[in-house]
């Protein structure tokens, strides 16, 4: 862990706090009645362990992509991840997804993001390969799905920052987004 990142991680519950009101903690659920569409199958997400991930491989578990970056104040968060991971291990999948998207925060390669990840954070769940998570040309497809209302039935909040989750049911459907200030143990609730 750099200089930076230690700063970050000590200065960590005071940006959770100040960052506790406005767009960043925001918590969406779809409407009451709209009908949910599911990820189509043949969208996947290359992991960074030359592994391949899609929904029918969640074996029925809950889904929470994560778009990660390693030198972020929201960093620390890789500890609470993997504590629910470990928590509800039968019925939840996380997967990190690291983008360089927001003021090039994940610069490493995918070999250093899983050796940072695992180091520091003790992290086992699966990390995907380095990608786009913003709209635009370049946005993985899982994301383009994830953002726009037309293809998942309601939601249109693409992340604004590292550390936005969005949780997916066990068929495939997005019920929840959290902004990235909203603590992952915050997602345990939807769980219990």
């Amino acid at each position: 862990m750099n200089l930076r990142q230690t700063i970050l991680r000590k200065a960590y519950p005071l940006l959770i706090k100040l960052s506790a009101s406005g767009n960043k903690a925001s918590i969406l659920f779809p409407p009451e009645g709209v009908p949910l569409l599911a990820l189509p199958s043949d969208l996947s997400l290359a992991l960074n362990d030359a592994h391949t991930w899609n929904i029918s491989e969640s074996n029925r578990k809950f889904t929470l992509l994560v778009n990660t970056a390693s030198d972020c104040g929201f960093t620390p968060q890789y500890t609470q991840l993997q504590q629910l991971a470990d928590d509800f291990r039968e019925s939840l999948l996380i997967i990190g997804v690291p983008a360089n998207d927001f003021k090039k925060q994940e610069p490493g390669s995918d070999t250093e993001i899983a050796q940072f990840c695992t180091r520091n954070y003790g992290v086992t769940f699966p990390i995907a390969q380095k990608t786009s998570v913003v709209k635009g040309s370049t946005q993985h497809p899982i994301y383009t799905w994830l953002t726009h209302a037309n293809s998942n039935g309601w939601n249109n909040r693409a992340p604004d920052w590292n550390f936005a989750k969005y949780l997916l049911s066990p068929e495939g459907k997005l019920v929840a987004y959290f902004g990235p200030a909203v603590e992952p143990s915050v997602c345990a609730e939807l769980l219990r």
